[in-house]
C-alpha cells in the first residue's frame, strides 16, 4: 500500500476532520478508561471541544458556542462540584465485583450490536453543491426562524424559565430565624 497516495488527496479540512475524529474518539476513550473520575470529567471536557470544532467545519457556530458555554462550560462544572462533593474514595472502586463487571460488558456489547444494526439500515443523505445554503448553521439564520416559524413556543420556554428562576430563587432564600444545615 502507498501511504503518499493515501495522503495526497486530503485537503485541509478533511485532515482537520480526521485530527479532530482521532481527538474525539481518543478522549471518548479516557473518559471511560480513566479511574480517577475528575480526569474523567476532564476528558469530557476536552470531547465537548473536540464535538465544538466539528460543529464549526459543519458551518454550525451557533451550536459550538453552545456547546462549550453549556457542556463544556456549566454542566462540567456541575459534574465537578458533585464529584468532589461525593468525595469518592479507594474503597468503593474495590467493592465491585466480578458479575457487576460482566453485566456492564454485556450491556456495552448489546448497546454496541443495536448501534451497528441501526447503522447498517440508515439511509444517508445525499449533497447537492448547487442547492446548498452556507448560512444554514448561522446565528442570523437561526434567529430568522425561531422568531418567526417558533415565536410561540420560543415565548413559552422562556415563561417557563422565568418561573423556575423564580422557583429557585424562593427556595433558596432564607427566612429570619432559619437554621443553616
Amino acid at each position: 500500500m502507498n501511504f503518499s497516495n493515501l495522503f495526497a488527496n486530503l485537503t485541509p479540512s478533511t485532515s482537520i476532520f480526521y485530527a479532530l475524529s482521532f481527538l474525539t474518539i481518543l478522549c471518548g476513550l479516557m473518559v471511560v478508561l480513566a479511574k480517577n473520575p475528575i480526569h474523567s470529567v476532564l476528558y469530557l471536557i476536552a470531547t465537548f471541544f473536540c464535538l465544538s470544532g466539528h460543529y464549526i467545519l459543519l458551518n454550525a457556530q451557533f451550536l459550538a458556542a453552545v456547546n462549550i458555554i453549556v457542556y463544556a462550560g456549566a454542566i462540567m462544572v456541575l459534574f465537578l462540584f458533585v464529584i468532589m462533593f461525593l468525595n469518592l474514595k479507594k474503597e468503593d472502586e474495590e467493592s465491585k465485583t466480578n458479575l457487576v463487571k460482566i453485566a456492564a460488558m454485556i450491556v456495552g456489547g448489546t448497546l454496541f450490536l443495536i448501534f451497528v444494526a441501526v447503522l447498517r439500515k440508515a439511509q444517508l443523505g445525499t449533497y447537492n453543491p448547487y442547492s446548498f445554503d452556507s448560512q444554514i448553521g448561522m446565528v442570523e439564520s437561526l434567529g430568522e426562524i425561531l422568531y418567526s416559524d417558533y415565536l410561540l413556543p420560543f415565548e413559552l420556554v422562556s415563561i417557563l424559565f422565568l418561573v423556575a428562576m423564580i422557583g429557585a430563587v424562593m427556595l433558596g432564600r432564607r427566612e429570619a430565624g432559619d437554621r443553616h444545615f
